[in-house]
């Protein structure tokens, strides 16, 4: 047992380093890190009897903290695999392509499979307005938005057909400021994200009040999809301890 919980904690180890080698614009490497410590400390707390000479009634309450946690990250899971494979529907009136993180260079990994997934859409459907939403976040050379805008255009897509709405810093205000270019009571919506992210980008949108939305999810490549999804399950916690995540 302390030898598996060792390779599991180097491994972690080994994942955050790399996850953070990525710069992905955001601290949660360091989770990885957190999870390796303590592994690592199990598996020298079983090696060295430790875990052996507690209480039984503490083990209870180790064994009970951890299985609570892990059925909520299990639920969390099975919510993002729901929409994992959502693909839409044809001729809708808008897209909401949410933002992610712009570098020097341009849309990261992330962002750049969103745009891919708006413009093969826009294509096929001629007739759709496309908002891109998204600020400047304190390491970002300019507004997701405009990056975004600069992408489509580039790709050939019309610049008419694209609303650039540059003030949002979270998935929620993305969907709340993206709603003030249509009438959300009847306009139909799609909402351009990662496959995590479509559950939770759906439910805000139908929670704040666009009455016919669906997800189109644009893929995420399988190595960071551990960190995307676990990622992604603190924002689903968050969003219903908070309040703004409800399903209905």
């Amino acid at each position: 047992m302390a030898i598996a919980l060792a390779v599991i904690g180097v491994a972690c180890a080994l994942y955050g380093v790399a996850i953070m080698a990525v710069g992905s614009g955001t601290w949660f490497f360091a989770f990885w890190y957190v999870l390796a410590a303590v592994f690592l400390a199990a598996a020298w707390a079983v090696h060295a009897g430790w875990w052996e000479g507690l209480p039984v009634a503490a083990k209870r309450v180790v064994e009970v903290v951890i299985g609570v946690l892990l059925v909520v990250y299990v639920a969390t899971l099975g919510l993002q695999l729901k929409d994992f494979n959502d693909e839409g529907e044809p001729n809708l009136d808008y897209l909401i392509v949410l933002g992610a993180q712009v570098r020097d260079d341009g849309p990261s990994m992330v962002l750049r499979l969103r745009l891919d997934t708006a413009y093969d859409y826009l294509v096929a459907n001629e007739n759709t307005v496309c908002v891109v939403s998204g600020g400047q976040g304190f390491n970002e050379p300019v507004p997701e938005a405009e990056a975004m805008a600069a992408y489509l255009v580039d790709r050939g897509i019309d610049p008419s057909r694209i609303i650039r709405e540059g003030e949002s810093e979270s998935t929620e205000q993305n969907i709340a400021n993206s709603m003030a270019f249509f009438n959300p009571e009847t306009a139909r919506v799609g909402i351009v994200t990662n496959n995590f992210h479509v559950f939770r980008g759906t439910t805000l949108a139908r929670n704040a009040g666009i009455a016919h939305v669906c997800g189109i999810a644009a893929p995420t490549s399988p190595f960071y999809l551990p960190n995307n999804m676990t990622r992604e399950s603190f924002g689903i916690v968050k969003g219903f301890l908070t309040g703004a995540l409800r399903l209905s």
